[in-house]
Protein backbone atom coordinates (compact mmCIF):
# COMPACT_ATOMS: atom_id res chain seq x y z
CA UNK A 1 0.00 0.00 0.00
CA UNK A 2 2.69 2.49 1.04
CA UNK A 3 4.85 1.95 -2.08
CA UNK A 4 1.79 2.39 -4.31
CA UNK A 5 0.89 5.66 -2.62
CA UNK A 6 4.48 6.79 -2.92
CA UNK A 7 4.49 5.87 -6.59
CA UNK A 8 1.30 7.86 -7.18
CA UNK A 9 2.70 10.93 -5.40
CA UNK A 10 5.95 10.73 -7.30
CA UNK A 11 4.13 10.24 -10.60
CA UNK A 12 1.86 13.22 -9.90
CA UNK A 13 4.80 15.42 -9.01
CA UNK A 14 6.61 14.22 -12.10
CA UNK A 15 3.63 15.07 -14.32
CA UNK A 16 3.34 18.51 -12.73
CA UNK A 17 7.04 19.09 -13.21
CA UNK A 18 6.87 17.99 -16.84
CA UNK A 19 3.83 20.21 -17.41
CA UNK A 20 5.51 23.22 -15.86
CA UNK A 21 8.65 22.57 -17.87
CA UNK A 22 6.57 22.28 -21.05
CA UNK A 23 4.81 25.58 -20.32
CA UNK A 24 8.11 27.34 -19.74
CA UNK A 25 9.53 25.84 -22.91
CA UNK A 26 6.50 27.02 -24.92
CA UNK A 27 6.77 30.47 -23.43
CA UNK A 28 10.45 30.79 -24.25
CA UNK A 29 9.74 29.58 -27.77
CA UNK A 30 7.03 32.24 -28.17
CA UNK A 31 9.42 34.93 -26.96
CA UNK A 32 12.02 33.81 -29.45
CA UNK A 33 9.49 33.99 -32.32
CA UNK A 34 8.18 37.44 -31.35
CA UNK A 35 11.62 38.93 -31.05
CA UNK A 36 13.28 37.36 -34.01
CA UNK A 37 14.97 40.67 -34.81
CA UNK A 38 16.90 40.34 -31.56
CA UNK A 39 17.97 36.74 -32.12
CA UNK A 40 21.65 37.65 -32.55
CA UNK A 41 21.64 39.21 -29.10
CA UNK A 42 19.83 36.43 -27.23
CA UNK A 43 21.06 33.47 -29.25
CA UNK A 44 23.67 32.40 -26.74
CA UNK A 45 21.23 32.70 -23.85
CA UNK A 46 18.55 30.69 -25.63
CA UNK A 47 21.05 28.07 -26.70
CA UNK A 48 22.26 27.76 -23.12
CA UNK A 49 18.69 27.42 -21.94
CA UNK A 50 18.03 24.70 -24.53
CA UNK A 51 21.06 22.78 -23.36
CA UNK A 52 19.96 23.06 -19.76
CA UNK A 53 16.45 22.06 -20.71
CA UNK A 54 17.80 19.07 -22.60
CA UNK A 55 19.83 18.02 -19.59
CA UNK A 56 16.78 18.47 -17.42
CA UNK A 57 14.71 16.42 -19.85
CA UNK A 58 17.34 13.69 -19.80
CA UNK A 59 17.22 13.70 -16.02
CA UNK A 60 13.44 13.52 -16.18
CA UNK A 61 13.74 10.48 -18.42
CA UNK A 62 16.20 9.00 -15.96
CA UNK A 63 13.76 9.63 -13.11
CA UNK A 64 10.98 8.10 -15.20
CA UNK A 65 13.04 4.97 -15.77
CA UNK A 66 13.77 4.81 -12.06
CA UNK A 67 10.10 5.16 -11.24
CA UNK A 68 9.30 2.38 -13.70
CA UNK A 69 11.95 0.25 -12.03
CA UNK A 70 10.35 1.13 -8.68
CA UNK A 71 6.99 -0.12 -9.91
CA UNK A 72 8.61 -3.43 -10.88
CA UNK A 73 10.65 -3.82 -7.73
CA UNK A 74 8.46 -2.08 -5.16
CA UNK A 75 8.56 -5.15 -2.92
CA UNK A 76 12.32 -4.73 -2.49
CA UNK A 77 12.04 -0.99 -1.51
CA UNK A 78 14.80 0.11 -3.93
CA UNK A 79 13.96 3.80 -3.76
CA UNK A 80 13.27 5.55 -0.47
CA UNK A 81 11.25 8.70 0.16
CA UNK A 82 14.43 10.66 0.90
CA UNK A 83 15.90 9.80 -2.50
CA UNK A 84 12.76 10.92 -4.28
CA UNK A 85 12.74 14.15 -2.26
CA UNK A 86 16.33 14.90 -3.28
CA UNK A 87 15.47 14.33 -6.93
CA UNK A 88 12.45 16.61 -6.65
CA UNK A 89 14.61 19.28 -5.01
CA UNK A 90 17.05 19.00 -7.91
CA UNK A 91 14.19 19.43 -10.37
CA UNK A 92 12.98 22.49 -8.46
CA UNK A 93 16.47 24.00 -8.68
CA UNK A 94 16.48 23.38 -12.42
CA UNK A 95 13.10 25.08 -12.78
CA UNK A 96 14.35 28.06 -10.77
CA UNK A 97 17.35 28.29 -13.07
CA UNK A 98 14.96 28.32 -16.02
CA UNK A 99 13.04 31.20 -14.42
CA UNK A 100 16.25 33.19 -13.96
CA UNK A 101 17.18 32.66 -17.60
CA UNK A 102 13.70 33.76 -18.66
CA UNK A 103 13.98 36.95 -16.60
CA UNK A 104 17.39 37.65 -18.15
CA UNK A 105 16.00 37.19 -21.67
CA UNK A 106 13.07 39.49 -20.86
CA UNK A 107 15.45 42.19 -19.65
CA UNK A 108 17.52 41.96 -22.82
CA UNK A 109 14.36 42.16 -24.93
CA UNK A 110 13.24 45.29 -23.06
CA UNK A 111 16.66 46.86 -23.68
CA UNK A 112 16.35 46.02 -27.37
CA UNK A 113 12.88 47.62 -27.52
CA UNK A 114 14.27 50.76 -25.89
CA UNK A 115 17.04 50.96 -28.49
CA UNK A 116 14.47 50.53 -31.27
CA UNK A 117 12.38 53.38 -29.82
CA UNK A 118 15.50 55.58 -29.69
CA UNK A 119 16.20 54.83 -33.36
CA UNK A 120 12.60 55.73 -34.26
CA UNK A 121 12.89 59.05 -32.41
CA UNK A 122 16.15 59.82 -34.23
CA UNK A 123 14.47 59.03 -37.56
CA UNK A 124 11.58 61.35 -36.76
CA UNK A 125 13.99 64.14 -35.84
CA UNK A 126 15.92 63.59 -39.08
CA UNK A 127 12.66 63.70 -41.06
CA UNK A 128 11.68 66.97 -39.39
CA UNK A 129 15.07 68.48 -40.20
CA UNK A 130 14.78 67.41 -43.84
CA UNK A 131 11.33 69.00 -44.03
CA UNK A 132 12.70 72.22 -42.55
CA UNK A 133 15.54 72.27 -45.10
CA UNK A 134 13.03 71.72 -47.92
CA UNK A 135 10.91 74.62 -46.63
CA UNK A 136 13.97 76.90 -46.49
CA UNK A 137 14.94 75.85 -50.02
CA UNK A 138 11.40 76.52 -51.27
CA UNK A 139 11.36 79.99 -49.67
CA UNK A 140 14.75 80.70 -51.28
CA UNK A 141 13.46 79.73 -54.73
CA UNK A 142 10.33 81.85 -54.28
CA UNK A 143 12.47 84.79 -53.17
CA UNK A 144 14.71 84.49 -56.23
CA UNK A 145 11.66 84.33 -58.49
CA UNK A 146 10.41 87.59 -56.97
CA UNK A 147 13.80 89.22 -57.48
CA UNK A 148 13.77 88.35 -61.17
CA UNK A 149 10.62 90.43 -61.77
CA UNK A 150 11.24 93.12 -59.16
CA UNK A 151 13.27 95.63 -61.15
CA UNK A 152 12.05 96.28 -64.72
CA UNK A 153 14.45 97.67 -67.27
CA UNK A 154 13.62 101.13 -68.53
CA UNK A 155 14.59 101.13 -72.16
CA UNK A 156 18.03 102.47 -73.12
CA UNK A 157 18.39 104.39 -69.82
CA UNK A 158 19.02 101.01 -68.17
CA UNK A 159 22.53 100.90 -69.70
CA UNK A 160 23.59 104.24 -68.27
CA UNK A 161 24.62 103.02 -64.77
CA UNK A 162 26.68 100.11 -66.14
CA UNK A 163 30.46 100.09 -66.34
CA UNK A 164 32.35 98.97 -69.42
CA UNK A 165 33.14 95.65 -67.75
CA UNK A 166 29.47 95.06 -66.92
CA UNK A 167 28.45 95.94 -70.48
CA UNK A 168 31.10 93.52 -71.76
CA UNK A 169 29.64 90.73 -69.60
CA UNK A 170 26.14 91.46 -70.93
CA UNK A 171 27.35 91.46 -74.53
CA UNK A 172 29.12 88.10 -74.03
CA UNK A 173 25.94 86.53 -72.69
CA UNK A 174 23.88 88.18 -75.45
CA UNK A 175 26.14 86.94 -78.21
CA UNK A 176 27.06 83.48 -76.96
CA UNK A 177 24.08 82.37 -74.86
CA UNK A 178 24.02 81.07 -71.32
CA UNK A 179 27.25 81.45 -69.34
CA UNK A 180 28.49 80.67 -65.85
CA UNK A 181 30.47 83.11 -63.71
CA UNK A 182 33.75 81.15 -64.26
CA UNK A 183 33.22 81.31 -68.04
CA UNK A 184 32.65 85.08 -67.88
CA UNK A 185 35.74 85.47 -65.66
CA UNK A 186 37.94 83.93 -68.35
CA UNK A 187 36.73 86.56 -70.86
CA UNK A 188 36.80 89.74 -68.77
CA UNK A 189 39.95 89.01 -66.75
CA UNK A 190 38.64 89.62 -63.22
CA UNK A 191 39.08 87.50 -60.11
CA UNK A 192 36.62 84.76 -59.29
CA UNK A 193 35.08 86.70 -56.38
CA UNK A 194 34.84 89.95 -58.38
CA UNK A 195 33.18 88.19 -61.31
CA UNK A 196 30.70 86.40 -59.03
CA UNK A 197 29.70 89.73 -57.45
CA UNK A 198 29.38 91.36 -60.87
CA UNK A 199 27.05 88.64 -62.21
CA UNK A 200 24.97 88.69 -59.03
CA UNK A 201 24.64 92.47 -59.33
CA UNK A 202 23.44 92.22 -62.94
CA UNK A 203 20.98 89.53 -61.93
CA UNK A 204 19.56 91.48 -58.98
CA UNK A 205 19.36 94.63 -61.09
CA UNK A 206 17.13 92.81 -63.55
CA UNK A 207 19.51 92.51 -66.53
CA UNK A 208 20.00 88.76 -66.35
CA UNK A 209 18.02 85.66 -65.48
CA UNK A 210 19.61 82.90 -63.37
CA UNK A 211 19.16 79.11 -63.46
CA UNK A 212 19.67 77.75 -59.91
CA UNK A 213 19.17 74.11 -60.85
CA UNK A 214 22.80 73.77 -61.89
CA UNK A 215 26.06 74.41 -60.08
CA UNK A 216 27.61 76.81 -60.79
CA UNK A 217 24.60 78.97 -61.68
CA UNK A 218 24.09 79.77 -65.35
CA UNK A 219 23.05 83.26 -66.47
CA UNK A 220 21.08 84.27 -69.57
CA UNK A 221 20.03 87.63 -70.92
CA UNK A 222 16.49 88.88 -70.41
CA UNK A 223 14.57 89.29 -73.65
CA UNK A 224 13.93 92.99 -73.09
CA UNK A 225 17.63 93.51 -72.42
CA UNK A 226 18.47 91.67 -75.65
CA UNK A 227 16.37 94.17 -77.65
CA UNK A 228 18.06 97.13 -75.97
CA UNK A 229 21.52 95.77 -76.76
CA UNK A 230 20.54 95.21 -80.40
CA UNK A 231 19.42 98.87 -80.65
CA UNK A 232 22.69 99.94 -79.07
CA UNK A 233 24.70 97.88 -81.56
CA UNK A 234 22.66 99.31 -84.43
CA UNK A 235 23.34 102.88 -83.28
CA UNK A 236 27.04 102.06 -82.92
Amino acid sequence: MYPDLLLIVVSALLLITIGVSALYYARIKEVREEYDTAKNTVRDVVSSFNRQFQRQEDKLHAVTHKIEALSLYNEKGVMTVETVGEQLATLADRIEDAKKIERKVSTQIQDMNKKIDDVKRDQNKATQRINEVEKVKYRSLVSEAKIEAAIPIKKEKALAPLTETELMALEIVAGEGEKTAPEIRERIGLTREHTARLMKKLYEAGYLERDTHKMPYTYRLKEEMRKILKKREAKT
